[in-house]
């Protein structure tokens, strides 16, 4: 749907983003992942013809050439409203911007209203809304004019629990009629929202691909332990066995990377059990897309210093 070429911006001779390139396939939930400061909003605001890259290029597929920007739809990380205007008033305003003529932009904001689950509110003052409600809200004036593709930029981060659930589920549903593109940190949200993922690291695209596919070149085995006590001196002993790669701790827990697990499991099992370890936790799993986007950045990280 969406070709970005050779994409660079930078502010004061620092890469803000290097040359990316990529294709946002047609029909498709994509998660532009990165930590706060890698590119992520700069890239959007590109794509969404806010802002000028320093070089390179972002085309549709389909072969328009010039202004794209009626083709696609945004809602920035920290959205504006007029709080005095009812959601319809608002939805209206922005269609007529939109040169959507008078009559249909009353019938598409109804629609879009009730699309995204606020319709009873439709009369309500914006100040009024809750954070999950203005999210809704303003997805839909990014939907108003029927765009091609959707980007949403950081669209759950700052909601409570019920409004992320409630956005989550609505852009579940959106896939379903457009091309979505939207950032998070959050990679949980990610790994249940999305069909392909961007791995964003200092303005560079480090990884990309269907999650499965992603999850099958990185992902590794290990098991996850928790005692009482002092975790390092346990991590230490464990450390030992030729079937452990490597080992952390994180969050209270021993995550312990494995060749083996059918045979990892038996001997750590047995050696808790000898050595009369207070044991809390045993959970035998895979790497997350955290791990393995941490396992990713290092992997550049350390390729930067050599």
């Amino acid at each position: 749907m969406i070709q970005l070429k050779n994409l660079t911006k930078t502010f004061d001779k620092q890469y803000a983003v290097k040359n990316i390139t990529f294709n946002l396939p047609s029909g498709k939930c994509v998660a532009l992942l990165g930590p706060n400061g890698a590119g992520k909003t700069t890239t959007l605001k590109m794509i969404a013809g806010l802002m000028h890259p320093t070089s390179g290029q972002v085309e549709l597929a389909n072969g328009v050439k010039g202004d794209i920007r009626k083709y696609i739809g945004y809602l920035p990380q920290h959205p504006q409203f007029h709080s005095w205007m009812t959601g319809m008033e608002f939805l209206h305003y922005v269609a007529r911007l939109s040169h959507i003529p008078k009559h249909e932009s009353q019938k598409l904001a109804e629609q879009l209203l009730d699309r995204v689950g606020i319709a009873d509110a439709k009369n309500r003052k914006i100040s009024k809304y809750s954070g999950g409600m203005k999210q809704r809200l303003g997805i839909a004036q990014a939907m108003i004019h029927k765009p091609s593709v959707l980007l949403l930029d950081e669209p759950v981060s700052a909601l409570d629990p019920i409004g992320r659930r409630d956005v989550l589920n609505l852009m579940e549903e959106l896939k379903q009629e457009t091309t979505l593109l939207y950032s998070t940190h959050i990679l949980g949200d990610a790994e249940e929202a999305s069909d392909e993922i961007l791995l964003m690291h200092k303005g560079a695209i480090v990884e990309s691909g269907s999650l499965q596919d992603v999850k099958e070149r990185h992902q590794v085995d290990k098991i996850t332990l928790r005692f009482d006590g002092n975790m390092k001196a346990y991590k230490e002993k464990m450390e030992e066995f030729p079937f452990v790669t490597h080992t952390d701790i994180q969050k209270q827990k021993i995550h312990v990377y494995v060749q083996n697990v059918p045979e990892a499991r038996d001997v750590l099992l047995e050696l808790v059990s000898k050595e009369q370890w207070p044991l809390l936790f045993f959970e035998v799993g895979q790497t997350t897309l955290e791990d393995l986007f941490m396992k990713v950045v290092n992997e550049h990280a350390m390729a930067d210093h050599l």
